[in-house]
């Protein structure tokens, strides 16, 4: 029989490629969404998945969820993704990150003896202010938050721990570094440097990329190389444990940004920066370690960057 996995966050970035490989690998999923979410990344899988109408901040709305879904497995997608929000809304990053998690795990904890695999899905960004010596990051590295939606996602982290070794579910935690590809929403750094391209060689804006912070270094993955892995990890990784997903090589963002411009139509595109991009403080470089998950369950990135940042560029020159 096809498993059962509830995807919360199934209309996001990241969702909505998860979706599309478990259907692949003959699951029948279940996605949480908003009343107000909008559903174009996942319109076209619309007959193959069961939407629940849900605010995962509400505990009776989650308990509704996970008895119409009954999963087998849990990914739990669903968060304030934008580090840069966070800054303008600590508050609310915080509360909507941990209360969405408690209460997702305080629906499975009574039946814990058939309680469902659980991905808590972490970031990188939990690691924050990383030494020279202490690269590439492994999974034992110290956390120091350097944003509260880090600080957001500290609290996630420890707390599958913590309900794992308190109460014996069967929870698998992440730290994915950063993924890109298509989809992903033009707030974020790759796909909103694709966005200026696309509109600039349509003729939409003057040809003048707006920047940030071009000094930053990223270990980046294509998101379809990463729901890949965070499937693995659901069918035989080992609860109570916390895995990296990385690539192992790190961009900085002025070669993102390059790379982008050399693959533009357009030539002579000039770049400024824009003081609103800036943020208080800045992680200076991320670069993972993936043995551990390599180890255990044989994953390791397979599309090259490259190809991620064209297939983005394409995406958004389909869109304007």
């Amino acid at each position: 029989m096809a498993v059962r996995v509830l995807i919360t966050g199934v209309t996001g970035f990241v969702g909505s490629h998860l979706a599309e490989y478990a259907l692949a690998q003959g699951a029948e999923v279940w996605g949480s969404c908003r009343w107000r979410s909008k559903t174009e990344n996942i319109d076209h899988l619309r007959d193959q998945l069961h939407l629940v109408e849900c605010d995962l901040r509400d505990l009776s709305s989650v308990h509704h969820l996970v008895e119409q879904a009954s999963p087998e497995y849990i990914v739990h997608l669903a968060a304030q993704s934008f580090v840069a929000s966070s800054w303008h809304t600590p508050a609310e990053t915080l509360y909507t990150n941990s209360i969405s998690q408690v209460n997702l795990l305080e629906t499975i904890r009574p039946g814990k003896t058939d309680a469902p695999r659980f991905l808590a899905i972490g970031s990188s960004e939990e690691y924050g202010k990383v030494f020279d010596d202490e690269l590439p990051i492994k999974e034992t590295n110290a956390l120091r938050p350097l944003s509260p939606y880090a600080v957001s996602k500290v609290t996630q982290d420890l707390m599958g721990y913590q309900y794992f070794q308190s109460y014996g579910l069967p929870i698998i935690r992440t730290r994915a570094f950063n993924h890109e590809g298509p989809r992903r929403g033009d707030v974020f750094v790759t796909s909103n440097f694709a966005r200026q391209v696309a509109e600039i060689e349509a003729g939409k804006r003057p040809p003048v990329i707006h920047v940030g912070n071009l000094k930053a270094r990223r270990d980046y993955t294509d998101v379809r190389d990463i729901v890949r892995g965070y499937w693995r990890l659901l069918e035989s990784g080992e609860p109570g444990e916390v895995y990296n997903l990385c690539s192992g090589r790190a961009w900085a963002i002025q070669e993102v940004l390059d790379f982008m411009l050399t693959g533009s139509r357009v030539r002579g595109i000039a770049t400024k920066e824009d003081p609103a991009r800036l943020r208080p403080s800045d992680v200076p470089v991320l670069l993972g370690d993936a043995g551990k998950i390599e180890r255990t369950v044989g994953w390791r990135p397979a599309i090259d960057f490259s190809k991620t940042l064209a297939d983005t560029l394409d995406y958004w020159r389909e869109r304007t």
